[in-house]
């Protein structure tokens, strides 16, 4: 009995790559007797007539091939959170849809899995050639937020995922922000790494800009981490001990020296306590912002039409 794969590719602006994309990932599981393959496209509002080559590619290969096309633009976990409902797969692969991904690759995830029984088996890129702005901010990420970057440190989008941990993530989040690594941490730490190969953009150019990178970060920090919050208390501890230190002058200075209080100290006294007090509101009122935004209940996506 063969075990099947489903592959979930968040589509966006990727027309050109995927032809080759289809036909690389078929070859590649021809070589693999004891497994058969599901392909689940999620068409993310491109703006070039990717959905058009999806759909020719459905006719091409109807009992491979699944296509979902969003009625905007989500994001890509957004879009792989899609393409989890529609997976029959006993395990799941993501990957991109550029080509960066080689579907060569694949095997090596499959059989670490095999191996040693993990749930989550990222890829490890050897050479990233992905563009400087994302590498940028891709390591920024993993640095500065919350989630257990120590269990796939140098982890990639490129990644298998058991049935069952696909199925809880689909059951348990519906919030119109999703951060699939953040979220798998929460459902298991059975995680490995493995070394694969990672290409040069062929076509096009990424669709992470830095505006969009920013925005993803601001999410990540404010959904998944308290780092704001942690910031907010050693801001309030370090500006009290500070305001102690220099209240200890002023009273030395009043009391044995009999220097009087000048109106410039207790101005900026006042301003740096405002400042922080504003920026502390800032971070709280971000918080109660996200909050309105989840009790709103906006979806994650919309789907337009499935081919």
């Amino acid at each position: 009995m063969s075990t099947n794969i489903s592959i979930v590719i968040p589509v966006y602006n990727s027309s050109k790559s995927l032809h080759e994309l289809v036909e690389r990932t078929i070859n590649t599981f021809n070589n693999l007797p004891n497994y058969s393959l599901e392909l689940i496209f999620v068409n993310d509002g491109s703006l070039d007539n990717s959905w058009e080559v999806l759909q020719a590619l459905k006719v091409k290969y109807p009992a491979i091939i699944k296509a979902i096309n969003f009625t905007k633009n989500y994001g890509q976990h957004n879009a792989i959170l899609c393409g989890f409902s529609f997976c029959s797969g006993d395990f799941v692969v993501t990957m991109d849809d550029d080509l960066q991904h080689p579907p060569e690759e694949i095997p090596k995830l499959i059989e670490a899995q095999k191996i040693n029984n993990t749930d989550i088996v990222y890829g490890m890129y050897k050479v990233k050639y992905h563009s400087v702005i994302r590498n940028i901010g891709s390591a920024f990420i993993r640095k500065t937020s919350d989630y257990k970057k120590q269990t796939h440190e140098g982890g990639s989008s490129f990644r298998l995922l058991r049935k069952s941990l696909v199925e809880t993530v689909v059951k348990n989040h519906s919030q119109n922000f999703l951060f699939l690594d953040a979220v798998l941490n929460w459902y298991s730490t059975n995680i490995q790494l493995v070394e694969v190969n990672h290409e040069s953009r062929k076509f096009g150019k990424t669709g992470y800009t830095l505006t969009k990178l920013l925005n993803i970060y601001i999410n990540i920090v404010y959904y998944y981490s308290t780092k704001p919050l942690k910031l907010i208390i050693i801001l309030g501890l370090t500006s009290s001990f500070f305001s102690f230190l220099i209240g200890l002058r002023f009273i030395y200075n009043k009391l044995i020296h009999d220097v009087p209080l000048g109106y410039t100290s207790i101005i900026v006294a006042i301003m740096f306590s405002t400042s922080i007090i504003l920026f502390c509101l800032g971070v709280i009122g971000n918080y109660l912002y996200k909050l309105y935004q989840l009790q709103q209940n906006k979806p994650p996506y919309s789907i337009k039409n499935v081919a």
